[in-house]
Parts: structure tokens; sequence; C-alpha cells
């Protein structure tokens, strides 16, 4: 890799994002409080970007560029570097992946965006495109992620294989990733009659349901009348539930809040409510 480590200024317009980037970029209270600096000091980090036919591409630095547009700049300053796009998408990948709050679906195609670049780059051998955690697992710590299994990367990267919407429950810290794994099996036909009987009996599955599914799509014998039997069984874990739609309360916790954040906090708020009203409690009754 090479690059011209004396920044210059680009012009937004002649910046592109990286094709299939796989973090977002989010109008969220982080983008919000990053707007408010660049509107204060300027970008004070230069971005990383490559040629592209039609000017640059971005390799590091897409919340800087959305932020420095959204406060009015024209320009940023910016590194070009001469890289390959093999090159640029693992850089792109591991400038990321340290972030906080990475969604499911982001760290998803971030691995499997660099498996791919590896591979292309001849660096992972000649693995299938959904190799098996035995052929991750050895070289994952070094050339996928330095903190992550190759059993948890190559779960990761089965994700890509489910449809957006169980994606987004993923994302809601709804299902679990042994249970979005197991989903993964299924075809997308099978994944959506799974989506509607979760939305029809208002829960989700548990992992040996999901597992259950995947065995029985393996085998031919799934079908709808079969998803809605197994999505029908009461859960344990889901009998006697209150449901309170978040767009009702997630104004009132961080937006970087899971629902499953969400859950906790509210249950130790009830809990301090209820510790505090003892002491009271037991001098009326003396």
């Amino acid at each position: 890799m090479t690059k011209n480590d004396k920044p210059i200024e680009l012009p937004l317009t002649d910046l592109r994002p990286f094709r299939g980037n796989p973090y977002r970029v989010q109008d969220d209270e982080a983008m919000f409080a990053l707007e408010d600096s660049v509107e204060v000091y300027g970008v004070l980090s230069p971005v990383l970007v490559r040629h592209a036919e039609d000017g640059y591409e971005i390799i590091s630095g897409h919340r800087r560029c959305h932020a420095a547009r959204a406060v009015g700049l024209r320009s940023v300053p910016a590194i070009v570097c001469d890289l390959s796009r093999d090159e640029a998408a693992v850089l792109l990948v591991d400038s990321n992946l340290h972030r906080e709050h990475l969604l499911p679906s982001e760290k998803a195609f971030a691995y499997k965006m660099k498996l791919d670049a590896l591979k292309h780059q001849g660096k992972m051998g000649d693995e299938s495109d959904n190799p098996t955690c035995g052929q991750l697992g050895h070289k994952s710590r070094d050339t996928i992620s330095d903190e992550e299994s190759g059993r948890t990367v190559q779960r990761y990267i089965r994700l890509t294989n489910l449809i957006p919407e169980l994606l987004d429950y993923m994302d809601r810290d709804e299902i679990a990733l042994s249970v979005g794994e197991a989903l993964s099996y299924l075809d997308e036909d099978a994944q959506y009659v799974v989506l509607d009987a979760m939305e029809q009996e208002g829960c989700t599955p548990s992992y040996s349901q999901a597992v259950r599914l995947k065995n029985l799509f393996r085998c031919g014998d799934l079908t709808e009348d079969g998803i809605m039997a197994v999505m029908r069984e009461q859960k344990a874990n889901q009998r006697e539930r209150v449901s309170i739609p978040a767009q009702d309360i997630r104004r009132f916790f961080p937006a970087e809040y899971t629902t499953r954040d969400i859950e906790r906090s509210i249950v130790r708020m009830l809990e301090t409510r209820e510790r505090s009203r003892q002491p009271r409690d037991r001098g009326e009754e003396r």
C-alpha cells in the first residue's frame, strides 16, 4: 500500500461512499455530536480515499463526510491511498471493527467483505463462499478478527443469508446470534414464513425451535404448517409478557441503547423504586 501522507482538500462532490460499505451512517445522537464538532472545529482527522472512475471512493471517514455535508462544508482534508479494491476493503473493515455498538448486521457484512477480499488476494486458500467453522477457525484471529473466535466469525458471516426483516430483529437484539445462525440455513421463502409466524404469534423462535426448523429444512420436510406448529409452541420465557412498543419509550433512553438495554434499565428503575418505598412502608406499619 502506498499513499500520499500529506492531506489535500477534496471537494465533497468528488467523494463516493465505498461500494458495499457494511457500516451504517445514521442520523443519531452520536452523529449530531459529530456535526456540532465539525461545525466548530472542522474535520480534524483526514479521511482516507482511493481513486475511482468518477472521483474518489471513501475508505475511512464516511461519518465525517456525512457530518461535513450536514453543516455545509464543501471540502474535507483527505489522504489519497494507492490501494486495490480488495486492499481497501480490508482497511475499511479493520478501521471500523473496534467501534462500540456495532450492529450484528454490520459485523456480518464486514466479516464477509473482509473474507472475500482476502480470498481474492489469495490469503485464505480456496474456501467456499460459506466456509465451515473448521476452515475459518485456525485463521480468523489473524486474518478476519483479532477479538473473536473463528466459530463466532463464521456465525456472523452466516447472517448475511438472512432476509432483511430477520436481520432487523437481530439488530434490535430480539433474536440471539445462535438463533439467527440456525435460521440462516432456511431458504428465503421459508424465512418469510417464519417471519409471518413470528408476527402472528408475537414471539421469536427459541434456539431449540430454530435448530428444529433448520433440521426439518435440510431433510426436505419443512412445510408452512410445520413452521406454524413449531412457532405456536409456548415457550417458558415468553409466558405472561408485557409488551410496550419501542417507539413509545425510546425517547427516554440514549439513542445507542438496544432493546435489551432499555428492558434492563426499566427493571433497574423499578427495583430502585421498590427499595425506596420499603423503609416508608415499614414505618407506616409501626
